[in-house]
C-alpha cells in the first residue's frame, strides 16, 4: 500500500492537524494511500529521549530518529509541519507541563553537580535548537511561490507600510571579531577524522570533541566570536540607540543556533542593563539565574534571591529602562520587551516583518518607531542593510507588481551553521581551540579567551553537488536567473565558490544566466529586478536559505506560510514542508481565549499536493496523480474565493477553511474524467458538502468566542484537542462516508 507520513508538531500547526487529517485520511484512501503519523512533537521528543524514566504505558519510540532513516530511503514521503525549535524556556516549560500530567521527568539541570545531572542535560540538549530539521534533511531546499499563491497576492495584495526618506531605522553589525571577519576554512583532502581540542596556555590539551569521521571534498570551518569586542560593540549600539532616539532590538536565532545565539542574547541583555550586572552580577550567577534566559526568567527567579538584593535587581531593571533607549516589544500592551525571551525576536521573520512596517517596530509606548536592529554577526546582515537602504531610497515594494524570489538552499546532511550544535562552545580557558586531524595535524586554529564564542561546521561533498545540479534544473525549468549568494572575502564561501565553478562544468548552462554574488550585490540585484516585476531565483546556503525563505515572501505574499517547499532527498525520497511556524504561538492562545484558530493551513494544502504527485510517480498510482491534480485545482479556488481564515472570533477560521477546501476538492474529484469511478465515489460527497454548507459553516461558527480546554499546550488531550477541532458533526458524518 502506498504510504504517506503525516508529522504531528507542535502550537497551531499540531491543533490544525486534528482537524485537517482525517479530511486527508479519507481522501487519501480512494486512492489506496495511508496516512500514518509521527510524533516528532517537542513534547514526543522529551517522551521518547527519557523512556527510562517513565512507565511502560508512557513509552514511545524515537519517531524523529525513525524518520531520519527512512529520509535516506527513496520510499520517503514525508510531509513536515512546523515544529518548535526550543529555547531553554520553552523546553522547562514542556518539561513542567508533562511533570504535571504524571510524567516523571528530571529537570532541566542549569548547573549540573553529578554525573547523572550531565547526563540528563547532555540529553536535554540533543532535543534543544533545531534538533529536528537538520535529521530530516537528506536533500536539498526548493523553496517558491506556487503561481496560484503569487496571483492571488497579486490581486489581494497585504499592507505594506510607507516608508521615508528620513527614516532613522538601520542595522548594526560588528564586522570584525565575529564569526565571519575570523573565519578559516578547509576542504578535506581525504577520508578520515578529526578534533575539536583547546590547548592551554600551559600547553595541557583538553578534548573539546572526540574524533568524528569526515569525508573527501568535505569543507570544514571553525571560526570564533570575541566576547569582549561583543561586549563593547554591544555597549556601543545601546548608547548609539538612545543618542538617536530610536528602538533598540536585537535579532538572533536563538532557537536554531541554539548554543551561540542564547550565549550571544545574555550578552545583548548585560549591555542593556549594564548596571544591573556591574551590582548584582554574582549574586545573581550564584542563584543560577542567566541573562541568557532573558528579563523573563530574572524576573520570575528573584524569589530565590535575598530580600535586599531582590529589592536592588528589581530597581535597577527599572532604572535601565527608563534610563536606556527605548526596547523594541514584543506586546507592548502587557509590558514584555524583546529581551524578555531569547525565542521571542527570531531574525528571519522579525527582520522582514520590520521592513514590511516601515522599518517600525513596536515601542514601549504602543507606537512603532524607527529601530536600530542590532545583528551581532556580520555574516549575513548587510542583506538587511541593502533592503532597508532601498526602501528608504525607492519606497515599501508593491506586492501587485514585484517579482518573486524562489529559493534553492544547500542544506542536506546538516550542512554548513545548523550543523554546528554539537561542535560550538563558550570557551572556559585561554588557549587555542584547534581542529586536528587523526595524525595531530592542525588543520585550524584560533587563540581564545574566557568567555568567546568559539563554532565550527560540516559541508558534505555530496550534498554541494547536488545543490548546483538543483539549481541548474530550476533556473532551466523556470527560464529564471539564478545567483549563487556566494562572497569570495569569506573562507568558506570560497571554498564553495570553487566546487561551484567545478560542478557546473557537469551540467549544460548555455542559454542561462548563473551568476555568483556577494550577499550584498545579490540583494541589490535581485531588489532591482523585483520593483522591475522580474523573479530572480536565490541560490544559498543554510542559514541564508533561511532568511532568504522568510525575508522575500513576507514582503511578497505577506506570510512565508505559503510557500511551497519541496526537499527532493538525495536517494529518491520526498520531503515536503509546509511553512513556517513563528506566529504560532499567538495562534494557541487566541484559540484558548476565543476558541478560533487563525493558522492558515495553505501550506500543508500545497505540500500535500506534490506529496500525492511525488506518490503516483514513484509507486505508478495514477490515482494519487488525479487526487494530487485535483487538490491543486481545489487550491486554487480556495484562494480565489478567499477562504483562508479570518483574524476575528466569530468569522472563518481554520476549521472552516478545512472544510471549504474538503468541498473544493471533492467537487474537482466529482467532476475530473481520467477516473470514472473515483468520480462517482465523490459525486455524492460533494453533493452533501454543497448542500449542507449553511449547516456545517454554523456549527463551526457556533463554537466560537469563549474559552476552551485541549488539556495541555506541549502535549494536549487528544480527545479534548480532537472535539474542539472537530465541532461539525455534520462535516464529521460526511467525511466518514468515504472510509
Amino acid at each position: 500500500m502506498s504510504k504517506i507520513i503525516y508529522t504531528h508538531t507542535d502550537e497551531a500547526p499540531m491543533l490544525a492537524t486534528y482537524s485537517f487529517l482525517p479530511i486527508i485520511e479519507a481522501f487519501a484512501s480512494t486512492a489506496g494511500v495511508e496516512v500514518e503519523t509521527r510524533d516528532i512533537s517537542l513534547a514526543g521528543r522529551i517522551i521518547s529521549v527519557f523512556g527510562d524514566y517513565l512507565t511502560p504505558e508512557q513509552q514511545t519510540g524515537d519517531a524523529l530518529a525513525e524518520l531520519g532513516e527512512l529520509a535516506k530511503t527513496p520510499e520517503a514521503n514525508i510531509i513536515k509541519l512546523p515544529n518548535i525549535s526550543a529555547s531553554i524556556p520553552q523546553l522547562k516549560a514542556a518539561i513542567a507541563e508533562l511533570q504535571g500530567q504524571g510524567y516523571n521527568l528530571p529537570d532541566y539541570p542549569d548547573n549540573p553537580s553529578s554525573d547523572e545531572e550531565t547526563a540528563v542535560r547532555s540529553r536535554y540538549d540533543k532535543i534543544k535548537g533545531s534538533a529536528v530539521n537538520p535529521v530530516l534533511r537528506e536533500g536539498n531546499s526548493d523553496r517558491r511561490a506556487p503561481l496560484s499563491v503569487k496571483n492571488y497576492a497579486r490581486q489581494n495584495p497585504h499592507s505594506m507600510g510607507a516608508w521615508s526618506a528620513d527614516s532613522k531605522t538601520n542595522v548594526a553589525t560588528m564586522g570584525k571579531d565575529d564569526f565571519r571577519s575570523n573565519e578559516k576554512s578547509v576542504v578535506i583532502e581525504s577520508e578520515g577524522t578529526i578534533a575539536i581540542q583547546l590547548v592551554r596556555e600551559d600547553g595541557s590539551v583538553k578534548v573539546l570533541k572526540k574524533a568524528f569521521p569526515v569525508l573527501a571534498g568535505e569543507v570544514i570551518d571553525g571560526t570564533v566570536m570575541r566576547a569582549a569586542a561583543l561586549d563593547e560593540f554591544l555597549t556601543a549600539q545601546v548608547a548609539r540607540a538612545k543618542e538617536e532616539g530610536v528602538l533598540f532590538s536585537a535579532h538572533l536565532k536563538a532557537t536554531m543556533m541554539k548554543v551561540s545565539d542564547p550565549i550571544i542574547f545574555g550578552h545583548v541583555v548585560k549591555a542593556y542593563f549594564s548596571e544591573l550586572f556591574e551590582t548584582y552580577g554574582k549574586q545573581l550567577a550564584a542563584a543560577g539565574i542567566s541573562p541568557n534566559n532573558g528579563l523573563a526568567a530574572i524576573l520570575s527567579s528573584l524569589e530565590d534571591l535575598p530580600e535586599d538584593v531582590r529589592d536592588g535587581v528589581q530597581n535597577l531593571i527599572k532604572k535601565g529602562l527608563e534610563e536606556g533607549p527605548a526596547l523594541a516589544m514584543v506586546d507592548s500592551d502587557k509590558g514584555i520587551t524583546s529581551l524578555n525571551v531569547p525565542s521571542d525576536i527570531i531574525v528571519d521573520a522579525s527582520m522582514p516583518a520590520m521592513i514590511r512596517s516601515s522599518g517600525h517596530m513596536w515601542g514601549p509606548d504602543g507606537k512603532e518607531a524607527d529601530t536600530l536592529a542590532v545583528l551581532p554577526d556580520s555574516s549575513y546582515a548587510g542583506i538587511y542593510q541593502v533592503v532597508v537602504d532601498d526602501c528608504r531610497a525607492n519606497g515599501a515594494f508593491d506586492p501587485t507588481t514585484m517579482g518573486t524570489v524562489p529559493n534553492v538552499g544547500l542544506m542536506a546532511q546538516a550542512a554548513e551553521e545548523y550543523g554546528s550544535h554539537d561542535k560550538t562552545f563558550e570557551i572556559q580557558e585561554a588557549g587555542t581551540v584547534q581542529i586536528v586531524d587523526g595524525s595531530g595535524k592542525v588543520l585550524i586554529e584560533h587563540d581564545v579567551a574566557p568567555g568567546d564564542i568559539w563554532r565550527a561546521c560540516q559541508t558534505k561533498d555530496a550534498p554541494i553537488r547536488d545543490w548546483v545540479k538543483l539549481a541548474v534544473t530550476r533556473a532551466r525549468a523556470s527560464k529564471t536567473p539564478a545567483v549563487f549568494w556566494l562572497d569570495e572575502t569569506r573562507a568558506h564561501d570560497a571554498n564553495l565558490i570553487a566546487k561551484v565553478n567545478e560542478y557546473l562544468k557537469d551540467h549544460d548552462t548555455e542559454g542561462l544566466q548563473i551568476e555568483i554574488m556577494s550577499p550584498e550585490k545579490a540583494t541589490a540585484f535581485t531588489l532591482e529586478r523585483i520593483r522591475k516585476g522580474e523573479d530572480t531565483i536565490s541560490v544559498s546556503g543554510n542559514v541564508l536559505r533561511d532568511y532568504l525563505t522568510d525575508l522575500f515572501p513576507i514582503l511578497e505574499l505577506g506570510t512565508s506560510a505559503k510557500m511551497l517547499s519541496v526537499v527532493p532527498l538525495m536517494n529518491g525520497g520526498g520531503l515536503f514542508e509546509t511553512g513556517a511556524g513563528g506566529s504560532a504561538p499567538k495562534h494557541v492562545q487566541q484559540l484558548l481565549k476565543e476558541n478560533h484558530l487563525r493558522w492558515d493551513s495553505l501550506g500543508e494544502f500545497l505540500a500535500l499536493a506534490v506529496s500525492f504527485e511525488h506518490l503516483a510517480t514513484t509507486t505508478d498510482n495514477a490515482r494519487a496523480q488525479v487526487l494530487a491534480d485535483t487538490l491543486d485545482k481545489a487550491t486554487g479556488t480556495f484562494l480565489l474565493e478567499n477562504k483562508s481564515p479570518s483574524r476575528r472570533a466569530g468569522e472563518l477560521d481554520n476549521r472552516g477553511s478545512h472544510y471549504f477546501l474538503a468541498r473544493y476538492w471533492a467537487e474537482e474529484l466529482a467532476q475530473q474524467t481520467e477516473d470514472a469511478e473515483l468520480a462517482a465515489s465523490f459525486s455524492a460527497v460533494a453533493g452533501e458538502l454543497v448542500s449542507n454548507e449553511e449547516t456545517i459553516v454554523g456549527e463551526l461558527a457556533a463554537v466560537q468566542g469563549s474559552p476552551v480546554d485541549i488539556g495541555g499546550y506541549y502535549r494536549p488531550d487528544e480527545a479534548k484537542a480532537s472535539a474542539v477541532m472537530r465541532p461539525s458533526a455534520t462535516l464529521n458524518k460526511v467525511i466518514a462516508t468515504l472510509n
